[in-house]
């Protein structure tokens, strides 16, 4: 049976998910049998697994850290927003049915069978767990029936690590404050503290964290440095700036944010391409000049259609074809090409049909069935190889299907272009992963240089083993595997 250390974090986005997927890889390269596990996810990013079950993207990326293939179990509980009450339900990588929060709360106990069944399956087949928590475990509000922070770690008997960011300073009130929020009981299992994203000499912080460990009892098991340009998949967080190169020799790539955007990930890629600028256009700003306009996923197509028509962009999409531009839509982005909407069923709220962007000849009817598999095949009009994942609810008709995007393996037809071929949409999320066919698809879109070949999962190897480098030095093997009370 495993041994178990649990990462939780004073706030959200304290760097959980990359200290667990960093942990993940410094364990594996010393021939450890490692496995993450998050109890509870909110997020819209997901991947698939490959039994077809969803999983919180960080899971994902925190599993290829460890050396392993994803399962469901690594993220049992997974909560989908499709507003600012509701989301969608997942369990064991199937989506059950959409709860509001209220709900919700009342469904966490047959939840919590869920988590602790799926964290005994894990193991039973590791050496050691690395569980990431969820937000922070001093949320009062959410402490009854908790099974993502503390809940979790009480049920299961297993030691927590507090990790805090000093970037957003306050580091040593977010630390303390969280302690004096936890019961007796959760305080003691709470072993020691990682001060994250530090910049400067640690020499001028010591002074405060040997008050720290003298006020707490408790050690500081690292202060590890801010690391510029790092990259490991986001949990939810989109890109905090966007590269400006110069116009004449760079690709500029504009993609609206949705209110309920999914899988934004899809262009991690093209937000580190050496040639390529990529604007993310928040609420309120005017739609920008561009050659190529993405329309992303999103986890309510009929709101964030009208959301879209709020902000401008559909006459902005109309002008941006006038002038010669391309348009590519990505899953919930594809359904708005077409002609309508139609959700008899109340899938994504008030049945009804929403007038689509009429620039593709098909129609979208949403149903209760997730299509979830990973699948690869090649651009039907230059038969450049593609690899991706289907995570979409409904299905897409009309003429435009008999000009198809992709020939995915096995025969099987997806997307649909224009007759002009300046639009095209698919169903396929991770389009732009694959080298060759990220190099394809901009070039369709403009791209004049054939000079940058940019492989997206070398990079992700990369920065994992630096990031695991870093942990080694200013965290260490064995503090972590003390805490755990394992021996190789």
């Amino acid at each position: 049976m495993s041994h178990t250390l649990m990462i939780q974090g004073t706030t959200s986005d304290a760097g959980k998910s990359v200290m667990v997927a960093g942990l993940c890889r410094m364990l594996a390269r010393h021939g450890i049998r490692v496995a993450p596990f998050k109890p509870q996810n909110m997020a819209l990013n997901s991947a698939v697994t490959a039994d077809g079950g969803e999983i919180g993207r960080a899971q994902a990326a925190q599993a290829q850290a460890a050396g392993i293939e994803p399962t469901v179990d690594m993220n049992p509980v997974l909560l989908k927003p499709s507003s600012d009450t509701g989301a969608q339900v997942i369990i064991h990588g199937q989506a059950l049915t959409d709860m509001d929060a209220r709900d919700y709360h009342d469904y966490k106990k047959v939840a919590r069978e869920a988590v602790m069944a799926s964290y005994e399956r894990l193991r039973e087949q590791y050496d050691c767990i690395l569980v990431e928590g969820a937000g922070s475990p001093a949320e009062i509000n959410l402490r009854e029936g908790d099974i993502a922070n503390m809940g979790f770690a009480e049920a299961a008997d297993v030691p927590v690590a507090l990790v805090a960011d000093i970037d957003r300073g306050g580091v040593f009130a977010q630390l303390v404050g969280t302690l004096e929020l936890l019961s007796e009981s959760e305080r003691e299992r709470t072993r020691g503290f990682i001060i994250n994203r530090f910049r400067g000499d640690v020499s001028l912080l010591q002074p405060g964290l040997d008050w720290l460990e003298q006020y707490s009892g408790k050690p500081v098991l690292g202060v590890v440095p801010y690391l510029h340009g790092l990259y490991i998949e986001a949990e939810d967080a989109l890109p905090s700036h966007s590269q400006v190169l110069d116009q004449g020799e760079a690709l500029t790539v504009a993609v609206p944010i949705l209110p309920h955007i999914s899988n934004h990930t899809d262009f991690d890629a093209l937000h580190l391409h050496p040639q390529v600028n990529l604007l993310m256009v928040p609420a309120d700003s005017q739609p920008p000049s561009a050659d190529l306009i993405i329309l992303p996923g999103s986890k309510n197509v009929r709101a964030d259609l009208a959301w879209l028509r709020k902000q401008g962009w559909e006459a902005h999409i109309l002008r941006h074809l006038r002038y010669g531009g391309r348009v590519l839509g990505i899953c919930g982005g594809y359904q708005m090409l077409g002609q309508a909407i139609h959700d008899p069923e109340g899938v994504e709220g008030a049945a009804g049909t929403e007038r689509g962007l009429g620039l593709l000849a098909l129609e979208t009817t949403l149903t209760a069935d997730k299509q979830l598999c990973r699948v690869s095949g090649r651009l039907c009009h230059n038969g450049v190889t593609v690899e991706g994942y289907e995570i979409h609810m409904g299905h897409s008709e009309g003429p435009a299907r008999q000009r198809p995007f992709l020939l995915l393996d096995g025969g099987r037809e997806d997307g649909a272009v224009s007759e002009d071929g300046q639009v095209a949409g698919t169903y396929l999320h991770g389009l732009f992963d694959h080298p060759q066919a990220c190099r394809a698809l901009l070039e369709w879109a403009g791209m004049e240089s054939r000079e940058a070949l940019l492989d997206i999962n070398a990079l992700r190897e990369q920065h994992i083993e630096r990031l695991a480098d870093t942990l080694e030095r200013h965290i260490g093997l064995e503090p972590i595997l003390a805490l755990m009370g394992y021996s190789p």
